[in-house]
């Protein structure tokens, strides 16, 4: 029986016997090896003597010699997290054999689920009536859930989300505190001084010295080499959430109508691991508890699973995005889109003649798939808004999400503005002119599509849905004639991998592109990224961090022509013999040394302080050691163009060429990060976009694949690495 077997079988090569390793594997072999060489004393010179017939005859050597000149350069030395990076790329899962079919394993061994730290009571009242109220420490734990939230934040500040999380906060608030206890009504209550301890503490907290951070780091390290590591037939993968969710307030996203409600601590018992039957159960972590369940399921690839309170779902501890099963999924997943390529045109000729059906069905299905094709709308589905937020796809469109004619022009208009809340509760808002060329020609029946919707909503409620006659799974159902396996959601695989690629084209076709610069190619990628984005409505909201860079790097802007302005008057002066008027730099040596003094300081102050009123002050100093850091760079960035003695000509001319670099630089970067403030670049490249479009195209252009793939990007998509410069996302690869 595997669950009787104890856990001293543990297999000698799992992860996490890499904690025990002693300091010596951190260093490179040659300096092993070197310490094995043991040197006997040799008083009368005899062995060198023999070393000295035995060895031939040496060339002359000089100080000028290269050879003496040139320093060894010593291997690279590497810890334990990269031991393992490597360890893990080393792996190339698209050449290894493959399991059984129906099965994604053959022996898995992991050390199953860290829990977080108990609660550790901080004994701060909360008031009620202006009274301080005594809490057991489950009670203070939800107090301070609460007192956690910011006042001013996007679910307390908000009118509509803050009574949704007031609500369903105090509801659970008081079957916590019981029916006898002396709170009944949230209005009396005051978590303030809650709020205040945390704020303290948080001051407290920025405190910390360089040997507590480091520290720290070393108490996460040796947890993720615990937990974070998996063993899969006999190789080594990365684990994706190893650290069980903490309790606290559930946010949501959007208007979820369940905000507020409190998560609860999920304990050993509930939860249940999947492995092989060869491998050894891992300890449960937490003392007098035990896994709820062992499970040996090769057909599933979860590791861990269990159900959370708030919506009864099942939750999954899974590898990593860049491990070998999410590559498979991925590669399976561009593969199946790609097959689309040979199977679009009868698709479109399918539903183009369906569109006129006589058949209320069969004209609403044409008509779904009208609009999952041309506009990449996802799907959607029936949902219970008292337990999830009103968020709307294809099939569940209300006639309420369909504006006929907004800006009133009437006569032949056939525009319609779609206004729902989509995946994750973002808003899509775009109003769409079915009379225009880019929905008919070809026979697009971008006409006729707005017809139908016309019909379809005739005489209906706003609150009845748009498409009554049909469902998601009718449509996939209907999908999967034309292909197997074929679904709403590859065709938004489809157009986004197509629109990237076709964009991408016309930026190459067009008149002196091998003449951009790398950077200058960059932005003509997320320029094709961003269409993408736009089409499958991948936005973000503006947050405030945004719109402060956005400020300062216009200013940047204005601040580098003044200076080149400038600069043109000192060349002026300099041809007109007039060298006296040069404005020249002023020292920065005391302004740099005053930091220094002030970060040292505030450093001393770290290091000494015991108590919380120490600590509190030496964050004041050491934030007021930053403020005066920034300060002192603004200064030296405002007079980055002078120099502290007369310049010559040359070095005039060359320094306003090299003003004339950083404004293109950075005007290009204002531009980008304008016109990307409100999309989400990253979540086609994520999940949409084929990662051998991008490939192909930085191999054809020259351009380094970290200018558009950032390392976790890579590391997901390695399998894509190694395509031809040629390679075209078609139904070819498929």
């Amino acid at each position: 029986d595997v669950t009787a077997r104890p856990f001293s079988t543990h297999i000698s090569f799992f992860p996490t016997d890499l904690i025990t390793m002693d300091s010596s594997d951190d260093e490179p072999i040659v300096k092993k090896k070197a310490k094995k060489i043991k040197i006997k004393a040799d008083p009368d010179g005899k062995a060198a003597k023999k070393r000295k017939r035995e060895e031939p005859d040496a060339a002359p050597t000089s100080s000028s010699s290269p050879a003496k000149k040139a320093k060894t350069k010593g291997l690279k030395k590497l810890d334990r997290a990269e031991r393992l990076q490597y360890a893990m790329q080393a792996f190339l899962w698209w050449n290894a054999k493959e399991p059984p079919e129906g099965c994604q394993w053959l022996t898995m061994e992991h050390a199953g689920v860290s829990f977080p730290e108990a609660y550790v009571p901080h004994g701060i009242k909360m008031k009620y009536d202006g009274q301080p109220v005594d809490l057991t420490p489950a009670q203070e734990e939800a107090a301070t859930f609460f007192a956690a939230m910011d006042p001013d934040g996007m679910h307390l500040g908000n009118p509509k989300t803050g009574k949704i999380f007031i609500k369903n906060f105090f509801a659970d608030f008081k079957q916590e505190l019981g029916k006898k206890h002396v709170i009944k009504e949230f209005s009396k209550c005051d978590f303030g001084p809650i709020r205040d301890h945390l704020n303290e503490q948080k001051i407290i907290r920025k405190a910390i010295t360089d040997d507590e951070r480091k520290a720290n780091k070393e108490d996460r390290n040796q947890a993720m080499f615990k937990y974070g590591f998996a063993i899969v037939d006999g190789h080594l993968e990365k684990v994706g959430n190893y650290n069980m969710e903490p309790p606290g307030a559930f946010r949501g996203r959007g208007e979820h109508p369940k905000m507020g409600k409190l998560k609860q601590r999920v304990i050993p018992e509930q939860v249940s691991l999947n492995l092989s039957e060869c491998s050894a159960i891992p300890r449960c972590p937490i003392p007098g508890h035990a896994w709820g369940d062992v499970r040996h399921d090769p057909t599933g690839q979860w590791l861990a699973t269990w159900k959370e309170n708030i919506n009864n779902q099942s939750k999954y501890m899974q590898l990593a995005a860049q491990s070998s099963f999410k590559g498979k999924s991925d590669r399976s997943k561009y593969s199946k889109a790609a097959k689309l390529c040979d199977k679009i045109v009868h698709i479109r000729k399918s539903y183009k003649k369906d569109l006129k059906s006589k058949d209320k069905e069969t004209r609403q299905l044409a008509t779904a798939v009208w609009v999952i094709d041309r506009l990449a709308l996802r799907v959607g589905g029936e949902k219970d808004t008292d337990e999830e937020a009103d968020t709307v796809g294809c099939c569940s469109l209300r006639v309420e999400h369909l504006h006929f004619d907004p800006n009133k022009e009437g006569g032949d208009s056939k525009e319609i503005e779609l206004e729902f809340l989509g995946k994750d509760s973002m808003l899509y808002k775009q109003t769409i002119d079915f009379g225009a060329a880019m929905y008919n020609a070809d026979n697009g029946m971008g006409s006729q599509v707005f017809e139908n919707l016309r019909k379809f909503c005739s005489k209906k409620k706003n609150s009845e849905e748009v498409f009554d006659a049909i469902n998601p799974t009718m449509l996939n159902n209907h999908l999967k004639q034309f292909m197997d396996g074929l679904s709403a959601k590859v065709f938004r695989t489809y157009n986004a991998s197509r629109t990237l690629q076709e964009e991408l084209y016309k930026t190459e076709a067009a008149a002196g592109w091998n003449r951009l610069t790398a950077g200058e190619k960059v932005v003509e990628y997320n320029n094709a990224n961003r269409e993408v984005a736009i089409l499958c409505n991948h936005q973000r909201s503006v947050s405030k961090a945004q719109e402060t860079q956005l400020e300062n790097l216009g200013g940047k802007i204005e601040t580098l022509k003044k200076q080149k302005k400038t600069l043109k008057g000192i060349l002026k002066c300099l041809n007109a013999d007039k060298a006296s008027k040069i404005p020249l730099k002023k020292s920065e040596k005391t302004m740099a040394e005053e930091v220094t003094k002030m970060i040292e300081k505030a450093k001393k102050l770290k290091e000494k302080a015991k108590t919380n009123d120490e600590k509190i002050k030496a964050t004041a100093a050491d934030e007021k050691a930053k403020e005066r850091k920034r300060e002192v760079a603004d200064k030296k960035f405002q007079q980055a163009h002078l120099w502290e003695k007369v310049p010559t000509k040359d070095q005039v001319i060359k320094r306003i060429q090299n003003w004339n670099s950083k404004i293109a630089k950075a005007e290009m970067d204002l531009k980008h990060k304008d016109d990307n403030k409100e999309v989400s670049l990253g979540t086609s490249k994520i999940n949409y976009m084929d990662p051998r479009i991008t490939v192909a195209w930085c191999k054809r252009n020259e351009v380094p694949i970290e200018k558009v793939f950032s390392k976790t990007l890579r590391d997901k998509f390695n399998w894509a690495m190694a395509v031809e410069p040629e390679w075209e996302f078609s139904g070819k690869i498929a």
